[in-house]
Formats: C-alpha cells, structure tokens, sequence
C-alpha cells in the first residue's frame, strides 16, 4: 500500500505568472562584489584614484584631530606669515593657518560632492529608468523637459539662485542637484532603451512580469555600471561647481571655509609675492577632481567591457 506524499509548493515570485521561473539577476552583492574586484581593484586608474581620494579624505577629516588649529577667529597678528615652523603652509590675510583652513576647506568641499552625487544618481535614474522603460509619449514628453532645462546654462542659473537664495552647504547641494541630475537622467534612460529589449528582459516579459519587476531587478541592476560611472564624475564636477562660485564670492558664508573661496582670496595677493595662498588649494583642488575621475575612468572600462549579462 503506497502513502501518498503531500505535493510540496514552491514558492511565487512577485510580479510573474504562477509556474514560470525568472531569469536569475544578479544579487546586490554580486553587484558590488563585481565592482570592487573587477571595476576598481583590477584597474590600475582606479586603484590609483581611489588612493588619491582615501589620502584627502584622511587629510581633511583626520588630520584636524593632530593639527589643532583655529579657523573661527580673525588673527590678524599672524596674517600673511609664510610658510614656517609654527605655520607648516603659512597664513592667509586674515591669520588663518592655511594647512588647517586646507582642512576644514576639504571637508565643504567633499561632503558636498558625495551628497550631489547620492541625490542625483537617485533622481536621475529613477526618472531616466521611467522614462526608457515607458517609451512612446511619456518618454518623450519626460524627455523634452530634461532637454528643456539643459538649454538653460547652468552656471548662469546657478548664479541667479545664489542670489535669490541664501547660499549655505544645504541649499548649495540642492541647487547643484537640481542641475546634475539631467545628465544622469539621460545616460540611464538611453542604458535601459539598449537594455529592456535584451532577450533575457523579453523572456521575463513573455513569462508575466511586471514592469516594476523587470526594471528593478534586471534593467537599473544591469546598468550600475554606468550609473556609477556618472556619480563619480559627479563629485568631482559638484567640487568644481562649488569652487566656482566661491570663487565669484557667492559660496559657503563665514566661519565656513571652502578651496574656491581661498584661491578667491588668495589670488588677491598672488602679485605681491604670497604664493603660499593660492598654490595649496589648487593643487589640492586639482589632486582630488583627479582622484575621482581616475575612479570613473577604471569603472567605465569595467562597465563597457563584459558587464551586460
């Protein structure tokens, strides 16, 4: 006499049809396991950026807690003093220790970079993703308004809100995302037009998935590549645009310090033979703007090589 077995179920997946397997997608750690090992730490470019920014994230962040200097109070006594043993970098005309103004002035300056950086790969993928999985009217309407809005120079109306606004770390990140994330937008949406008639996608498609489905875990997840490529280079031009406008006097107010706003002031002074104010926050400008594009230079050898799955 044969016992019959209870017929086990298997589990449904959200988003397909009962009884169809989905192409398996690659997990968020395989993802990043991917791109520290083959994107970063087999590229000798990023390897080497992401050095140069390890070094100046420790300078700026870990070096006021060795270098114990005062940037809040007006020291005209030891303004302009060159470079020197209580002085290592010199002073600028106000009397502030140009090595620990260097500090202070790189921690603006990167905090702001990464916080564009996060909100605008937020923004602009997930409108870009929208967009190129839509197709048809919405994607060209969702596109005409991205092209709208990069006719606009950015650095004219980033000087127009400056001035309608109170400049401060919080509204300069807003401002500068909301004129990042266009770019953003428009290398996703063009990644998942290539991406969303791949077979794999239309295979998930003809077995029930969902478009949330399909473009959560196969269209954004095959195109981090690009994506992080793009929030790279966003950091470095969020520091740029920062010194930019510090450097028209439209930056971070005081006691707060930024490298634009020091080669503003120094500058000043160059001709009359302090080289100290304005050569340290250059180079330093230069190193890490450097630093972070080597970093998307190796991952975008990474991602166009054999990424697409």
């Amino acid at each position: 006499m044969s016992v019959l077995t209870p017929r086990r179920r298997t589990p449904r997946r959200r988003g397909l049809a009962k009884g169809t397997p989905a192409r398996p997608a690659a997990g968020k750690r395989a993802v990043t396991r991917d791109l520290l090992q083959k994107g970063i730490l087999r590229s000798p470019q990023a390897r080497a950026g992401l050095v140069v920014v390890a070094a100046v994230a420790a300078f700026c962040f870990l070096g006021p807690l060795f270098y114990h200097t005062n940037q809040v109070r007006v020291n005209l006594n030891n303004a302009s003093l060159p470079p020197g043993a209580g002085d290592p970098l010199g002073s600028d005309p106000e009397g502030y220790d140009i090595l620990g103004r260097l500090m202070l002035g790189g921690q603006s300056s990167i905090e702001l970079g990464l916080a564009v950086a996060v909100a605008t790969t937020l923004l602009g993928t997930l409108y870009g993703a929208v967009a190129g999985m839509a197709g048809g009217i919405i994607d060209a309407i969702m596109m005409r308004v991205v092209d709208t809005l990069l006719a606009v120079p950015a650095l004219v109306l980033l000087l127009i809100l400056v001035n309608v606004f109170t400049p401060n770390l919080l509204m300069i990140i807003l401002l500068l995302t909301f004129l990042s994330w266009l770019g953003t937008a428009r290398l996703v949406r063009g990644e998942v037009l290539s991406l969303r008639t791949r077979d794999y996608v239309l295979a998930a498609r003809a077995m029930g998935a969902g478009s949330r489905w399909v473009l959560s875990r196969h269209l954004i997840r095959n195109a981090v590549g690009v994506i992080v490529v793009s929030a790279t280079f966003t950091v470095s031009d969020a520091i740029l645009m920062l010194s930019a406008l510090s450097f028209l006097g439209l930056g971070l107010p005081p006691p707060s310090a930024d490298w634009g706003t020091m080669l503003s002031n120094g500058l000043e002074y160059l001709f009359d033979g302090y080289w100290w104010t304005v050569y340290p926050p250059a180079i330093i400008l230069i190193v890490t703007v450097l630093g972070f594009n080597l970093i998307g230079e190796g991952i975008r050898d990474w991602a166009s090589g054999d990424f697409s799955r």
